[in-house]
């Protein structure tokens, strides 16, 4: 991945630079595959041999949790003539990168009808605006596993009453629309809740392998789709930040500043594992801790009103939430109060904004021919980018990157302040546990309009 050209999201590459990465290509016998100056991208192909020489690694078949992958020993190391120019270098490990962050209601062979939530009926708890759909709007949906059945949809949309929106597969780097797997529960529910809420919008779908680098291309490829142009972007896939390196979250983060710059609003899932994110210690999900992604964290929404998710003692999860220590504080967390990283040091607070996501209290969606309840924070960004697509459509702009306007209008939110994620307790104002709160939804879509 590439440095900008200019000093500013959105500028592509240099050709100078694209030049010099072709020339180091040349000299160790590598093929240069594609070369994308917008996503700031070269691909290179080689055998393991000319691989591991041309940047001082050493490249070998793994194995770990049931997963064969390649993966490589030694710290990745390229020349003086790019030293500067190269930001990191996505690729030589393909291990999976990332984890679906949604959990089901009960154990997944009892996926027989239960109660939930119609996501409908959580939008109308929330206020979101009534008399739009979408229309106009395209959301992208990062997909890394799974797929969705054409008539899965057909009957879910018809059960909830609403006309289904057109869903289109995109492939990137080889993956496709393949349902079978586990992930299939992710694709359903992110396509449904989004189609439930904005059915006039249009939802495209990037299914990329579940690696560093197709995870990247994934969103490069939605981000400069000129042809389906999305104004937003729902991922819900993620991992704790060190199970990162720095070089690939640098390489992200510059990408999702680029989003802002091409009007489009992104969310990530904040995770379902509480504020350890499914590691040692305190930690928070990347890609949701990019200062440039809005981060979304979870909520247990009852008759009684809305509290912190936190279900761990019964095994149903808890929002991830918490500060990174690889991003500093961003200017519009300045009056957040954000507490110290785990490092001792000021760092970028985790989530942004919140929702509906306690499994118990979940969506009902319908996946591989059956009707369950499906819940976590993988829920949260899609019910996000659904409001966005509704306000969008009023305000007749795309929001873009919408930080700035949600952290100056605490009024558009409902505070949640009861309740905890097993390492930081919800109070008023923001909190590392639901952040801002839960949307009011036509203040917010006045805000997101700006």
């Amino acid at each position: 991945m590439l440095r900008r050209a200019e000093d500013r999201p959105g500028a592509g590459a240099a050709q100078a630079d694209i030049e010099a990465v072709e020339q180091f290509a040349h000299e160790h016998g590598l093929t240069v595959t594609n070369v994308s100056p917008q996503a700031r991208s070269v691909g290179l192909a080689g055998t393991v041999a000319q691989m591991d020489a041309a940047f001082g690694v050493k490249l070998g078949d793994y194995q770990g949790g049931g997963v064969a992958y390649r993966g490589r020993e030694g710290t990745v190391k390229v020349p003086a003539s790019l030293a500067g120019r190269v930001v990191g270098v996505l690729g030589l490990d393909d291990r999976p990168q990332t984890m679906a962050h949604f959990r089901y209601a009960g154990a997944v062979e009892a996926m027989a009808p239960v109660p939930g939530y119609p996501p409908q009926q959580v939008a109308k708890r929330y206020g979101f605006p009534e008399g739009v759909d979408g229309t106009g709007q395209t959301v992208a949906v990062i997909e890394l596993g799974g797929g969705y059945r054409a008539d899965d949809l057909a009957t879910y949309f018809k059960e909830q009453g609403v006309t289904a929106p057109a869903v289109t597969a995109v492939s990137v780097d080889g993956a496709k629309n393949a349902p079978g797997a586990d992930a299939d529960a992710e694709v359903m529910l992110d396509i449904e809740v989004i189609g439930v809420i904005a059915p006039g919008a249009k939802i495209a779908v990037y299914f990329a392998p579940n690696t560093s680098r197709g995870f990247y291309d994934a969103v490069a490829a939605a981000l400069h789709d000129t042809g389906r142009k999305p104004s937003i972007v729902s991922i819900s896939w993620g991992e704790n930040e060190p199970g990162w390196t720095a070089q690939a979250m640098d390489s992200y983060d510059a990408l999702f500043a680029d989003a802002g710059a091409l009007g489009v609003t992104v969310y990530a899932a904040a995770g379902d594992d509480g504020a350890a994110d499914n590691g040692d210690g305190l930690n928070v999900d990347f890609p949701a801790s990019s200062p440039y992604v809005v981060g979304c964290g979870g909520t247990t929404l009852s008759d009684s009103g809305e509290v912190v998710w936190n279900e761990s003692a019964g095994g149903h999860g808890a929002t991830g939430g918490g500060v990174s220590v690889h991003f500093g504080l961003p200017g519009y967390q300045g009056a957040a109060r954000v507490p110290k990283n785990p490092d001792g040091k000021p760092g970028r607070g985790v989530p942004d904004v919140s929702g509906n996501a306690n499994p118990l209290t979940g969506y009902q969606v319908r996946v591989n021919g059956r009707d369950t309840v499906i819940g976590g924070t993988s829920a949260v960004a899609p019910l996000w980018a659904g409001l966005t697509a509704l306000a969008n459509q009023i305000n007749r702009r795309p929001a873009g990157d919408p930080h700035d306007r949600l952290y100056s209008h605490l009024e558009a939110f409902v505070d949640i302040t009861a309740g905890d994620n097993g390492g930081y307790q919800a109070g008023p104002g923001w909190d590392p546990c639901t952040g801002l709160g839960s949307p009011k939804g036509v203040e917010v879509s006045a805000v997101l309009g700006g």
